[in-house]
């Protein structure tokens, strides 16, 4: 189950560090010498080590508390993974180009660039991401969430319905509260598409089953650090940040391959 965290974490480079962390209310920011890394602050979970002193830590051993069952120290090390990889030149090597920074957020929104693709299928998201609700117009949609909405599904339900969808859309925060392994397994026979700022822009995650990446790269860390500070939420992507849909290279690993592995 840790294996696709171990991946994460053996791709950064040992000369790394962390310059500075912010712990937020809704979301922590981890800086290194490639960038601004951003997760979902998460809270409870088992008590941890409770962590000091982090800057000067290297990256990758604060990146190791991604695999910490205290939310909070989970939520660092998520950040500090992102650190490593949510940054332009990350991206330009993925896909070979720059960043459009005059992309409008809804033209770099996943869901909305998928709507021809979703249209008529069976769709599964986990988390209850803004407007979401509106692909009930155009799919057979399922949103399943640890608080649920109106008309969504508990969490727990992903076990019967992930299966036998086409699409499924998971929350980066599944990094963080140690769900991630098992959804993507649920969801081996669908496209899947990762989204949300805690999602790593990385080739790694396309080994094990991923079709997209939907992230933040944070282009502007004077903004987003104030924003964070002042406890924004949701408003988060007008400040300072590029929200960015790399999709998988057909040199990836095929499905079966993926399949495979995890059978």
């Amino acid at each position: 189950m840790w294996e696709m965290y171990d991946d994460l974490i053996d791709a950064i480079p040992e000369n790394l560090t962390v310059l500075e962390c912010l712990l937020g209310v809704s979301w922590t920011l981890v800086r290194s010498e490639r960038g601004l890394g951003m997760a979902k602050t998460v809270k409870g979970g088992k008590k941890g080590a409770n962590l000091a002193n982090t800057t000067g830590m290297p990256l990758k051993k604060l990146a190791c508390f991604s695999k910490s069952w205290d939310m909070l120290e989970a939520s660092l090390g998520q950040a500090a993974i992102n650190a490593a990889f949510n940054n332009p030149a990350e991206v330009m090597a993925l896909t070979g180009r720059p960043i459009d920074q005059s992309c409008a957020p809804e033209e770099s929104n996943a869901f909305k660039q998928l709507i021809p693709e979703i249209t008529g299928k069976k769709v599964a998201v986990i988390g209850h991401f803004p407007n979401v609700a509106q692909l009930r117009k155009i799919c057979e949609l399922s949103v399943l969430e640890r608080k649920p909405q109106a008309d969504d599904f508990p969490d727990s339900a992903c076990e019967y319905i992930l299966p036998g969808q086409d699409f499924v859309f998971i929350t980066g925060t599944a990094f963080t509260n140690k769900t991630m392994p098992r959804l993507l397994e649920l969801s081996k026979n669908s496209k899947i598409i990762l989204v949300g700022p805690s999602v790593p822009i990385s080739r790694v995650l396309f080994n094990y089953g991923v079709d997209r990446l939907a992230s933040l790269v944070i282009l502007d860390q004077q903004l987003i650090w104030k924003a964070v500070q002042e406890g924004e939420k949701m408003n988060i992507f007008k400040h300072g940040g590029q929200m960015v849909c790399v999709q998988r290279s057909p040199s990836c690993p095929g499905r079966e391959d993926v399949r495979a592995a995890w059978e």
